[in-house]
């Protein structure tokens, strides 16, 4: 087969499905047992830093809950979504309307005009519209209406056989509330949630986000912590990596096989991380296959590619922090443990060594700060990790 007919298997995007999906067995299994729930109990949020393979994960759910007869509503959650109770009622709405669209209530017989006009029959449809009047004309505050809209529906529902509905939200970290603006929408989500759930109607919940979504929930609600299962999406073993990087090669019948030693290259400088298997495969190959065309030894530039990695994923990411945010960050990146979790005072004391050391209010409010725009998450058990992958050693790489 000429060389320039291979197609790349590999592929580094946002939420793209990877050739083969390595090291997730548990997870799955853990939500074909939520799946099995005749009244919901446990509903999930799927957890992890960002490059870990949420989206992805998630995507594979849906097969395998309307294969066990579920249907299937939701869509990524945007901060639009949550300005307003209203708003994320209607982003309910319009995503059970897409499931529930062509279902027939009722039919009506509408009489032709002229002397032999045959009569037509009119459907009446559960689509947007529908639901929409339904949510209106339904008195009491925004919960009330919408408990109504989803009791209703279900009642068409479980009489026509389904299993029950997954809602799933991918970003869900982005809602929130607002009560400068007396608006509560991620607390009506989970109070809505859990009163039809109470009720025995199967809607269950099933969120993605990064480590700051559960301690979100929980400050929320706390019958959150009893509502939600909590799958942490962590790196890959290295048995799994190897999986991800060889099994996708043979699949695709590659002309070119990597070698152990290679392969344990990529392994290593992608720690286990889904996404960062997928760029540097992707890379690796795309050199490959020009060198192997030209006759070439194949040696692969890791450093370059490294290079490539830090200019396409981590590049953006660094230039949001202000110099002085930088600072911060590059202490944090000298902690032995810069990308488990780390604390205030560890901060500050790795600090002292500098001639501006940062005090341990400075240190607060630059995480706080550092969290709004997506370099650290704060957990719930007041420790601190970064958002980003290997993000401390991208910033070691950086000169300062």
């Amino acid at each position: 087969m000429p060389k320039q007919e291979f197609k790349n298997p590999f592929r580094p995007g946002a939420g793209q499905m990877p050739p083969y999906l390595a090291g997730r067995d548990e997870e799955t299994q853990e939500f074909a047992r939520l799946l099995k729930q005749e009244i919901i109990l446990d509903n999930m949020v799927l957890t992890g830093l960002r490059g870990t393979g949420k989206t992805v994960l998630l995507e594979t759910f849906k097969p395998m809950a309307i294969h066990a007869g579920w249907l299937w509503a939701g869509t990524d959650l945007s901060e639009s979504t949550s300005v307003s109770e209203e708003t994320l009622a209607l982003r309910l709405l319009t995503d059970l309307a897409i499931v529930t669209s062509s279902i027939v209530v009722a039919r009506q017989e509408v009489p032709g005009f002229g002397f032999r006009a045959e009569s037509a029959v009119a459907e009446h449809k559960l689509d947007y519209d529908a639901l929409v009047h339904k949510y209106k004309t339904t008195p009491g505050l925004v919960a009330d209406k919408l408990k109504r809209v989803l009791e209703d529906v279900w009642a068409e529902l479980g009489g026509r056989g389904a299993r029950g509905m997954v809602f799933a939200y991918d970003e869900a970290q982005n809602m929130s509330d607002h009560p400068q603006k007396e608006q509560y929408p991620l607390s009506l989500l989970l109070d809505v949630f859990q009163s039809i759930q109470r009720k025995s109607i199967p809607f269950m919940l099933v969120l993605t986000g990064l480590p700051t979504l559960f301690p979100k929930l929980v400050e929320t609600r706390t019958f959150s912590e009893r509502m939600f299962r909590v799958v942490f999406l962590d790196r890959l073993s290295k048995d799994a990596s190897r999986d991800a990087i060889s099994k996708p090669i043979k699949a695709a019948g590659c002309p070119i096989n990597l070698s152990d030693g290679l392969v344990g290259k990529i392994v290593a400088a992608s720690a286990g991380y889904p996404y960062f298997i997928q760029f540097i495969c992707r890379e690796v190959y795309d050199v490959a296959v020009q060198k192997i065309d030209k006759g070439q030894e194949l040696v692969v530039p890791m450093t370059d590619i490294v290079r490539k990695l830090d200019a396409d994923f981590f590049a953006g990411r660094w230039a949001k922090a202000s110099d002085r945010q930088r600072d911060l960050l590059r202490v944090i990146a000298s902690l032995p443990d810069c990308d488990e979790e780390f604390t205030v005072h560890d901060v500050v004391e790795a600090s002292k060594t500098l001639a501006r050391p940062f005090s341990a209010s400075h240190v607060n409010q630059m995480l706080a700060a550092l969290g709004k725009i997506g370099l650290v998450c704060k957990n719930r058990h007041g420790k601190y990790s970064f958002a980003v992958p290997l993000l401390g050693q991208f910033i070691l790489r950086q000169p300062q």
